[in-house]
């Protein structure tokens, strides 16, 4: 199976750090945030990517196009002009980097990316600024049993502030970052057939408006419940919560070895 990653917009809510790179080149613990989203997919069997770009997807191409090197130890002799590999650690991945536009919307990408995905009976779409721990393996699997177009990965929005506890105008203690009302949200991580993608009308058509409100108004859409870790990366502040959680050695997301 695929899965197709959304890599292509400004980032305009963080451009502290997307006025040099797009945002899911953001790093994470020295890695950018979209090897972490692959090393989730990755750890559950998924391995072959479809890369949206946009907004500087020259250096998504060239980090790829690089990443032998990123991820092995080398001596560069250069006198002979020789590379010596002393050990190895890439991924088994194949990416495929696609221009999807500066300007497209995240269905247009979607659309753009279509031919190839037509050979496919299903495969996974997500976006690239947001890190969790669902299960990737089981969303398949809940998708495949339902037998429904798509599945949407629902989640628990993270609390943003902390909240105060009171007794009329008395304040009696604080919650520290409350979860929301209960309500569940888009959490990111779709299944899909490629016959959704005959509802995307074209660039301007974000993949959450139109396409989403027909496959609900059809019953073919399905909310696979994820009661994990879920958190985007859309403000400085989540970038350096992120990179704290990474840092403490306890960051949920990462699930490989």
């Amino acid at each position: 199976m695929k899965a197709v990653i959304l890599a292509g917009g400004l980032g305009t809510r963080i451009s502290e750090e997307t006025h040099l790179r797009p945002k899911p080149m953001i790093e994470i613990g020295g890695r950018p945030i979209l090897w972490h989203i692959m090393k989730l997919y990755s750890a559950h069997g998924v391995n072959e990517f479809v890369i949206c770009c946009g907004y500087k997807g020259y250096v998504i191409k060239e980090y790829f196009a690089n990443y032998f090197l990123h991820m092995s130890d080398v001596t560069f002799d250069m006198a002979l002009n020789e590379m010596q590999v002393h050990r190895r650690s890439a991924d088994p991945w194949k990416v495929t980097l696609i221009d999807t536009g500066e300007t497209t919307m995240t269905g247009g990408r979607l659309k753009r990316v279509g031919d190839y995905l037509r050979d496919e009976d299903s495969f996974c779409f997500t976006y690239g600024d947001g890190l969790s721990d669902v299960n990737i393996a089981e969303l398949i699997k809940f998708h495949r049993g339902h037998g429904k177009l798509s599945t949407v990965t629902a989640v628990h929005p993270p609390g943003r502030y902390g909240a105060l506890e009171r007794s009329g105008n008395q304040v009696t203690g604080f919650v520290e970052k409350p979860r929301g009302d209960g309500g569940l949200i888009n959490g990111g991580f779709f299944v899909l057939s490629p016959k959704c993608i005959d509802l995307i009308q074209g660039d301007s058509t974000p993949w959450e408006s139109d396409p989403m409100t027909t496959l609900a108004a059809k019953g073919e859409i399905m909310a696979y419940e994820h009661d994990g870790f879920w958190q985007p990366m859309d403000t400085l502040r989540e970038k350096n919560m992120l990179e704290d959680l990474w840092a403490s050695g306890k960051a949920p997301w990462k699930i490989w070895q």
